[in-house]
């Protein structure tokens, strides 16, 4: 108002001609306050109705005399998306949310307390809650990079421990996924499209934001690459393992078949076995059976079957 910065204004003030632009924010709104959005405001009604639904990739839609945008913020917790709806045209800046998001309250306070409040216009505004969103995007993001980090230098773990931990990364990345790409295709239309009132110069800091967008999706993937890689390599030496084990009792059950076989033999109790009264016959089938399995675990190290190089 007069080139100065007021807050607090009931919503009648707001179509005074003293005012050149003005920003209202819907934090939780009641039923009464929802209904400025049609009464006062004349949004349309499926603009209003994408407010309430919360499931929503961000996007723009193009209505007269404003734009309508779906922006997603995280959650650094839970890495939860909160959405943020905003109504944008040359004269004001409307947004609207459920959950109470620091961006939003950190891109007010500096609209507040900024140095130069007559310098700012609507757009200037979006430009500064979409970068603050974009930004708060990059320590979440490399929380994970460090954890996988830990995950690769570490050698005494649970594998049990290890895969757990690698897919719940994984499901940390599927989550960052769903709301970097959109956001990235969301800023390629507001830098390609001629139905938005963008200056000129302003363009190139919205082109900043895309550039940081394009960097954490191929952050996202590059991550998402080297969770696979863990997961493969998992799958592999746990096979391997398997395939060892395997082996061992394979040749452990070879050698010990003829041996139980020519056991198998003298324990049957037919009187006419002539074997049975040779005074060192005990002593000479315990030496033949040492024979038959001292010849073959060597074969199978001489084929190789052991293991050895």
């Amino acid at each position: 108002m007069n080139g100065q910065l007021t807050t607090n204004l009931p919503v009648e003030k707001l179509t005074s001609p003293d005012i050149l632009w003005y920003w209202v924010d819907f934090y939780s709104p009641t039923e009464e306050e929802t209904k400025i959005l049609s009464s006062h405001f004349k949004f349309h009604p499926l603009a209003i109705e994408d407010c309430f639904q919360f499931l929503q990739r961000p996007k723009l839609d193009y209505y007269e005399g404003y734009r309508f945008f779906v922006v997603d913020g995280l959650n650094p917790i839970t890495l939860r998306s909160e959405e943020v709806d905003v109504f944008l045209a040359t004269n004001y800046l409307v947004t609207f949310h459920t959950k109470k998001l620091a961006e939003l309250e950190t891109t007010w306070e500096r609209v507040v307390n900024g140095e130069n409040p007559e310098g700012l216009e609507p757009v200037k505004v979006f430009h500064l809650l979409l970068d603050k969103i974009v930004d708060n995007y990059f320590p979440i993001l490399y929380k994970i990079e460090d954890r996988l980090d830990q995950i690769q230098q570490l050698e005494q773990r649970s594998n049990r421990a290890l895969m757990n931990e690698v897919f719940d990364i994984r499901r940390d990345l599927h989550r960052l996924r769903k709301s970097v790409f959109p956001m990235r295709d969301l800023l390629y239309r507001i830098l390609n499209s001629e139905r938005i009132e963008i200056p000129k110069e302003q363009k190139m800091y919205f082109a900043d934001i895309y550039d940081h967008l394009l960097k954490l999706a191929e952050m996202v993937e590059s991550n998402r690459d080297v969770t696979s890689d863990i997961r493969d390599s998992y799958i592999s030496l746990n096979s391997n393992r398997m395939n060892n084990i395997m082996m061992t009792l394979t040749i452990i059950s070879a050698i010990f078949i003829p041996l139980t076989f020519i056991a198998g033999v003298y324990g049957m109790n037919f009187v006419n076995m002539p074997e049975l009264t040779w005074h060192y016959g005990y002593y000479i089938v315990l030496l033949f059976m040492a024979g038959i399995g001292i010849s073959m675990f060597w074969w199978f190290k001489k084929k190789g079957w052991l293991g050895d190089d």
